[in-house]
């Protein structure tokens, strides 16, 4: 039996959960691309970002938190040249106090995209 990646992000169907919540009050959030309707937005870096940091913020709603909760990101890109388009969305996007972070550049990513977000989350 061959393994084949699907062809879509629409057709993807991973082994792992999305979010996950632990008793400590900590939140996992799986890597989120800037995906919408089932492919990675058109526009470059900039778009992408701005979609995957909104598919980590509803991913937070549906565990009940907001932003303001992260407490770790780790940023992958497919090139460092997309770094400062990046960071400007960011700085932007998130509030003060920002997570701690990490951001490493990757040979690739699903589906050809530049970014990749994934995120740790506190209750209050």
């Amino acid at each position: 039996m061959t393994n084949l990646a699907p062809a879509s992000p629409a057709e993807a169907r991973h082994p792992y959960s999305p979010v996950r919540s632990t008793e400590a009050g900590l939140v996992y959030i799986s890597g989120q691309l800037g995906i919408v309707d089932g492919k990675v937005v058109d526009g470059g870096i900039v778009h992408e970002t701005r979609q995957a940091l909104a598919n980590v913020r509803s991913k937070l709603a549906s565990a009940g938190l907001e932003l303001r909760h992260l407490v770790k990101i780790t940023v992958y890109l497919a090139s460092m040249d997309d770094r400062n388009a990046m960071d400007a969305i960011y700085q932007e996007t998130l509030p003060e106090p920002l997570p701690a972070r990490t951001c490493i550049a990757v040979a690739e990513l699903p589906y050809k995209a530049r970014v990749e977000f994934d995120a740790i989350a506190a209750r209050d």
